[in-house]
């Protein structure tokens, strides 16, 4: 089966989808695997490393792309790519399928088989090629560094014979990955942590990290099947931020990572609320892609507002690329290995799976996920 692997145009992604080490890996399972040339480029890889396991270079992407029973890749193709892939190709990225629709509409009539990396289920069998789930913990841990950088007092508890430095006070909105890496990093450099997630299971795992949870008598909450927060009701979200408004003005540092997957995020820190902030202090919105939980967060930018540092910048994770790499490229080889037939050195397309029946959007020129499906209809 013909593999390749391409260079993401964006000027702005350090990553790569694929190293070495895991492409021998494909190599071995029998998979003819091509590489666009500089693919690892970013981190200091030489095309030789990937020719070394077993891997060819190609410097003609068009053609590449159209000789491919499967594309492996981290962001969304281009309209323009999509018209290139052959029909029957597999084609497994990030797809934000509820966003870009006309690429989904685009697989769908080339016949590709298209898998959304966001749409892989969060289950146990799954956690091996869970890309949000290895990507989100990196932003967590990143967001962190950003904001003690941006401190002007350190985060942990220092006795010296000068006096006492009392630890930062981090506050941490949102316990899904991303967050709880944000408060084991904030833990480990010895800050005080607060944190706080409408989920009622979250507050053990806060409690196992050192942290305190931030109790907020909501009434009824819960979350979907994959993980995430269900949406509050108006009068639950007045109640939050009340509390909130009062966490966030003793807090040094906020970030927040709620995420509600296919939607906007919602709105937690309001302007309000920022003002009621210490000057000095530090605010890092990890859902600023989806419309930010900072009423006052701008996308790709670092701001500030009357004192208090807002940081806005998208896929954190992109600031540690050797790790993120490494992460993805395992999620990748993974997920392929999982379904690859040993004997026919193919990947089985197993329809019945719960893996597949997640995360595969379009097959044979339709899109057979009913939940992008009725999302596209419905224009929802």
């Amino acid at each position: 089966m013909k593999l390749f692997v391409p260079k993401e145009p964006a000027p702005d992604e350090t990553r790569a989808p694929m190293l070495p080490t895991d492409v021998g890996k494909l190599v071995k399972l029998g998979a003819e695997v091509e590489l666009e040339a500089g693919l690892g480029r970013a981190l200091s890889i030489a095309d030789q490393a990937y020719e070394q396991v077993g891997a060819r270079i190609s410097g003609q992407r068009e053609k590449s792309l159209a000789a491919a029973e499967m594309v492996l890749r981290i962001s969304v193709p281009r309209p323009e790519e999509v018209r290139h892939l052959a029909p029957g190709c597999i084609h497994i990225s990030h797809m934000d399928p509820f966003q870009e629709t006309d690429v989904v509409k685009g697989l769908a009539a080339r016949k590709v088989s298209g898998v959304s990396l966001e749409m892989i289920p969060r289950t146990t069998i799954a956690q091996k090629m869970d890309v949000m789930s290895s990507q989100a913990n990196l932003a967590g841990y990143v967001a962190v560094l950003l904001a003690a950088s941006r401190q002007q007092r350190i985060f942990p508890m220092m006795m010296t014979p000068a006096g006492t430095i009392p630890p930062a006070r981090v506050f941490v909105i949102g316990v899904g990955v991303a967050g709880l890496q944000a408060i084991a990093t904030a833990r480990r450099l010895g800050a005080r942590v607060d944190a706080f997630d409408v989920r009622p299971d979250a507050q053990e795992q806060i409690l196992s990290l050192g942290a305190k949870p931030l109790k907020i008598d909501l009434g009824e909450t819960g979350q979907t099947k994959d993980g995430y927060a269900k949406k509050l009701t108006d009068e639950q979200l007045l109640r939050q931020r009340e509390a909130m408004a009062r966490q966030c003005a003793q807090s040094d540092v906020v970030i927040t990572t709620a995420k509600v997957f296919g939607r906007q995020a919602p709105l937690i820190v309001t302007n309000e609320m920022l003002d009621g902030m210490k000057p000095g202090s530090t605010v890092v919105d990890l859902a600023v892609e989806t419309g930010g939980n900072v009423e006052a967060s701008e996308l790709g930018k670092e701001i500030e507002r009357n004192g208090v540092t807002i940081i806005g910048y998208p896929e954190l994770q992109r600031r540690v690329p050797l790790a993120a790499s490494q992460m993805f490229s395992s999620n990748l080889y993974n997920l392929v290995e999982h379904f690859w037939d040993k004997e026919a050195k193919h990947f089985e397309l197993k329809r019945d799976d719960e893996i597949l029946q997640g995360c595969l959007i379009t097959h044979d020129g339709e899109i057979i996920n009913e939940t992008i499906r009725t999302a596209i209809t419905e224009g929802v």
